[in-house]
């Protein structure tokens, strides 16, 4: 009984919910898996309407201070460490950089700080993304979102040297 809780349990942890609601409006939310021996969690929500992506990332259990989040090229957080993710998502293949720098990978969201707790949000919107449509430069399903340990220097390249992955979530459907 224990083990079919348990497998229960991590199946729930894993379900993303993406509905379609009124109109044109589309949303996708994801769990954040805590990665490489940290207890870093939490959600990630994509929304689109009207063309635009709305991303809002709620995330705890981090060390206080400032801590980078990218879109990575894979689905994959298998690895112990969320290696599996590859690297930043970059379909137009620019340098890395700050958003909005006329150079930067559509995955470099940015950083954020996550106060004394442990605990953070971000939320940042974008026309540049969408939730699979057709553009593979926009279609943000089939990537990952990676929290890093450190905060992003936006001139090292191609990373940005944000540090360790700390917490893994595939954009699946």
């Amino acid at each position: 009984m224990k083990k079919f809780l348990f497998v229960t349990t991590v199946l729930v942890l894993f379900v993303f919910a993406c509905k379609t609601a009124s109109g044109n409006q589309k949303e996708l939310v994801l769990m954040l898996q805590p990665k490489s021996d940290t207890q870093v969690s939490g959600s990630a929500t994509f929304t689109e309407k009207n063309g635009v992506v709305t991303f809002v990332a709620n995330i705890k259990g981090l060390t206080p201070g400032e801590h980078a989040i990218h879109i990575h090229e894979k689905s994959d957080c298998s690895a112990p460490d969320a290696s599996s993710a590859g690297g930043h998502w970059n379909p137009t293949f620019k340098k890395h950089g700050k958003w909005g720098a006329e150079e930067h990978h559509k995955g470099d969201i940015g950083n954020f700080t996550a106060d004394a707790n442990g605990n953070g949000t971000i939320q940042f919107s974008t026309n540049e993304w969408c939730i699979g449509c057709e553009d593979e430069t926009k279609n943000i399903i089939g990537k990952s979102i990676i929290v890093h340990k450190g905060a992003d220097d936006f001139t090292t390249q191609p990373t940005g040297n944000a540090g360790g992955r700390v917490a893994c979530t595939a954009i699946i459907k």
